[in-house]
Order: C-alpha cells, then structure tokens, then sequence
C-alpha cells in the first residue's frame, strides 16, 4: 500500500479485495507532561501520528487529507494504480499545491506549541533566588491593592533614580517590570547573600511598599501613596548599606568614591523637593541600618527619622531613641525548623564563635575569653565567615544552652539574631546596646543581660549561668520560638515580621513627627506675605548641597 501526489489531491494506492482501509492522520498532543523550556535534557513535544481504523464498505479512491501519512507495510505487494500523468505545463502547480498542506500544517503545530509554552511560563514565573530559603524570598500568591484609608500608616515614597536602589542589584526595567520599580508580583530582584543580607533592611521594606500598590500579597500595614498630602511619613528609598559595602572604595582615577558621590546627589535631590522643605526632612524616613552607611549625609540629614542597628557611631543630637527607629539585622544562619531539643539534648553550656580583639567596647571580649576558655563545657574560640564559618555557628548554636552575645566594634552585632532563630538563649554583655520593639517586647522573658563590669568579674557570668534550672531554660526557650518570627525578613512579609514590626514602630512615632512639622508651621502665613525686598529663605539642607 502507498501514497502519491496526484494532480491537487494524496489518492491512496489500496487493493481493492481490502474490506477496510487504514487512515492515518497526524494530531499535536497537548496533553503531554511539561518541564522546564530552559533546560536543554528537556525533549521538545512533536507532533506523533495518531492511526484510526474505520469501517469502509465502499472506499473512495479520491479521499483528501491534511498531510500525508506515514509508510505503512501491508503483508502482501502493493497493486499499482492507473495515474494520469501531468502535463509539464501543470508541474509545478501540482507540487506546490502539494506542499502547502504541509506548510499549514507545520504552521499550526508550531503555533500551538509556543502558546503552550507561554501559559506555562506564564504561570510558572516565581522570584529569582539562588537560595531562597536563606534569601527570605518566598512564591507570591495573587493579592489584592491595599486599601490607604485602612492602613496604620499611609507612606508617600520618593522615585528616586535607579543607580539609588535596585540599580545596585544589577536590575533594569525590561528585565522583570515596567517603569522605575519592578512588578513584584511575578518575582523581585536578587539581594547579594552572604554578609550582605545582615544590613538588607532597605530591600525588604521598599518591596514591601511596592507589593502595597501592586496588589502583591502583604498585610497592609504600611501602603504607597502617590500624594504627598496624604502620607504620614516620606519614604527615601536608598539602599545606603548595600552603597557602602560595594561602592566605598575610591577606584582611580575618581578622587572619591561612588558611595559618597550617591549620597551628595541624594542630598541634592533632597533639598530641591518640597516635601523636605515644608518638614525640614522632620518626616522623611532614611534608612542607615550600616554602622557605615550614610557616612557623610548623616550629619547633614539629621533632622529626619533614621532607621538604624544601633546608635553607636552617631552623636546624640544626629540619632537617638526619642526619634529614631532600631531595627533587627537579617539573621545569616538558617532558621532551626522542627526544633525539639530539650535543655539535656544540648550539651555545650556556653557558647561563643567570633572575632575576639575588637576595638571601641569589643575589648570585653579579650577578657572574658581568658576567664572563660577553660571552664568546662563551655565553647569560646575565635571564627569567621570564611570557609565553612557559618555552618559552623550553626551547628554549634544549636547544640547549646546559652549563646554569648558581646559587644564588638558596635554596641550590636548579627549574632543576637543568629541566637534567637537557633533557640539558644542569648547572654547580652553591651552596656550600650539598644534592642529593636524594646517598647513592645521584654527581653528579660528570653535572654539574659550582664552589665559588662559585672561580667568581667572572676566567676560571675559562669555561676550566674550554671544557677539558672532546666524549668526556667525550657521557659526561655519557648519564648524565643513565640518571638522569633518577630525578626524575620521575608518577602512576601508576614503579619508581625520583621518588616511589619518596623512598620508599626515608625507609625507610633507620627504624633511626635505631627507635633515637630507643625510647630514649624507656625510662621508660614507671615513667610508667605513677605514683600519681594525681603531676603529669600533657604532651607538648611538647600545650603548644604551647594
């Protein structure tokens, strides 16, 4: 049995002693499993020929069909068929039109199969992470805009150009969203992980802003705003930590750095909006949480809201408690999932693996390192992140009963948070340390805190640990896993996470703010009328940026 191109249609070679007759027919299946596009072991579908068998009493020598089937052998020799043979003139036209069956054909398939893969992609598209459970990132479910009239603070955030934020994080407008911002909704820029991720509160809480306006999932606890009238507080969305730790280095033949070179332009940008000159930047919101970052326009911008680790590089009259919000850093150790250890299950009394000669109040670590590296089950070593540093930490963190937490260049560090998420209870030895949500949470209930000349003491803080029961342990303990998500960045954010909480802090600073911008308001009529003789009035900031 055969097929052949006879004039405009496929006529089919058959005996006709043959009851029945095979039609073959060639279908795209749609139903086969799917995977990734990208990877290249993926087979791509194709078409497969489908064979049907019907009943055919009296079958027509003159039947058509889209494309010509495949060889079929029959058990016995094929019987030729008379075939009229086409003139030259009618050559041509017989073997295009024999193809153009062909050609609609492949057209189709080709059609339906990149359609295919397009609602695939479509609704496979997830954030981009190399880690993401290290990175805090998460899949988006659909949500819906929230609502400003129902949120706890209503927050007008500056477009800043992109070099400010995620331009830092190599993205670009065509590469996951439209406009200045990306389209959260389908998936966020990657943070740098590593040492990185502690100081990243800049990226948490400007995404959060943006799944506010964009119809990501959040709780709507802070929401975008587009007028600046509305808003509580005017958000600055500079990512001063991550500018530092790439950018602080002087790279020839600039005479300055890259870092400072943003921060003089966003103090330019600044002092040239009216937000800033209606408040005296008494309502903007800066977030500094580097012990370095902002290192320059600290002292320029003093006058607004900064959110930061701790105070200690930062003169009283620039940063302080009455003002200022003290936010978490970003754990680096994994979180302890499925924790059931018990106080007998962790056999390392004390614990502590870092940098032992600190400068400023990080000298107390010299100290206790010699009153306490011999004390039995008690670890006290120098480490870093280098190698395997922080699987070590981890590791031993969690097989402890106690996590010293000493001040070291700064009054804090990321350990503490290291701690919390292990469930090995923190011994803070930091007589100027700030904790973050202190108004909201007591320390006392999940971590013990030495003042640093009792510590120092021969015998103190190891009696003082040794006479703590297995029962008030076990307290603590549980208490830290009550509190732990407390300190957790993440994206989408949670109700009560890390960012949700920095959120709430900063809303129970607006009255203060309220009161600060409008007592600066008190003059504002007689400014206004002042004739054109009078001397023009320039902010502070305005003076500093020239």
């Amino acid at each position: 049995m055969g097929w052949k191109c006879v004039g405009l249609e496929w006529k089919e070679a058959v005996p006709r002693f043959l009851p029945h007759r095979i039609r073959p027919s060639a279908t795209v299946s749609l139903d086969a499993p799917r995977s990734d596009p990208l990877d290249p072991a993926t087979p791509t579908p194709h078409p497969h020929p489908r064979q049907e068998t019907a009943a055919a009493t009296d079958p027509s020598p003159h039947t058509t069909h889209v494309s010509p089937p495949p060889q079929i052998r029959a058990p016995w020799p094929p019987i030729p068929t008379r075939i009229a043979m086409p003139t030259a003139s009618t050559s041509m036209a017989a073997a295009a039109s024999c193809r153009s069956p062909l050609v609609w054909f492949f057209s189709l398939a080709a059609a339906l199969f990149f359609a295919s893969w397009y609602l695939l992609l479509d609704s496979a598209a997830a954030p981009t992470a190399l880690d993401a459970r290290r990175q805090g990132l998460r899949p988006a479910s659909p949500g819906r805009k929230c609502d400003p009239d129902k949120a706890l603070l209503r927050v007008y955030m500056y477009d800043l150009p992109l070099e400010f934020h995620f331009g830092m994080l190599d993205w670009e407008p065509g590469s996951g969203g439209g406009g200045l911002w990306p389209d959260v909704r389908h998936g966020v820029p990657e943070y740098p992980g590593g040492l990185n991720l502690q100081h990243s509160i800049e990226y948490w809480l400007t995404l959060d802003l943006l799944a506010s306006e964009q119809g990501a999932p959040t709780p709507c606890n802070a929401v975008r705003v587009r007028d600046p009238a509305r808003a509580d507080v005017v958000f600055v969305p500079f990512f001063a930590s991550l500018s530092f730790n790439r950018h602080s280095k002087v790279v020839p033949p600039a005479r300055t750095s890259e870092d400072r070179a943003l921060q003089r332009r966003l103090i330019e940008f600044l002092a040239a909006r009216p937000e800033w000159r209606r408040s005296g930047g008494r309502d903007h919101v800066v977030l500094a949480h580097h012990p370095n970052g902002m290192l320059d326009a600290r002292y320029k911008l003093w006058p607004c809201v900064f959110v930061l680790c701790d105070f200690g590089r930062y003169p009283h009259r620039v940063a302080n408690i009455d003002k200022d919000v003290i936010a978490p850093y970003r754990h680096v150790v994994d979180n302890f999932f499925n924790d059931s250890t018990g106080y007998h299950d962790r056999p390392t009394l004390l614990y502590f693996q870092g940098a032992i000669y600190r400068k400023d109040g990080g000298f107390i670590r010299q100290e206790l390192y010699y009153l306490l590296k011999d004390e039995k089950d008690v670890h006290f070593s120098f480490g870093s992140v280098a190698g395997n540093g922080i699987e070590e930490s981890t590791r031993g963190m969690r097989a402890s009963k106690f996590c010293l937490n000493i001040a070291g260049d700064t009054p804090s560090s990321n350990r503490l948070f290291d701690s919390i998420v292990s469930h090995c209870v923190p011994v803070i030895i930091s007589d100027e340390i700030e904790l973050p949500f202190e108004d909201i949470l007591d320390y006392s209930k999940f971590c013990i805190i030495v003042r640093g000349a009792d510590a120092v003491k021969k015998g103190f803080l190891i009696n003082l640990i040794k006479g703590i029961s297995p029962e008030e342990w076990t307290s603590m303990w549980n208490k830290l896993r009550e509190v732990e998500g407390h300190f957790e960045y993440q994206y989408p954010s949670q109700p009560d996470d890390a960012v949700q909480m920095i959120w709430k802090t900063i809303a129970r600073k607006v009255p203060s703010i309220r009161l600060k911008v409008n007592r600066l308001q008190r003059f504002s009529r007689s400014e206004a009328n002042k004739t054109n003789d009078s001397p023009a009035r320039s902010s502070w900031l305005e003076n500093q940026a020239r």
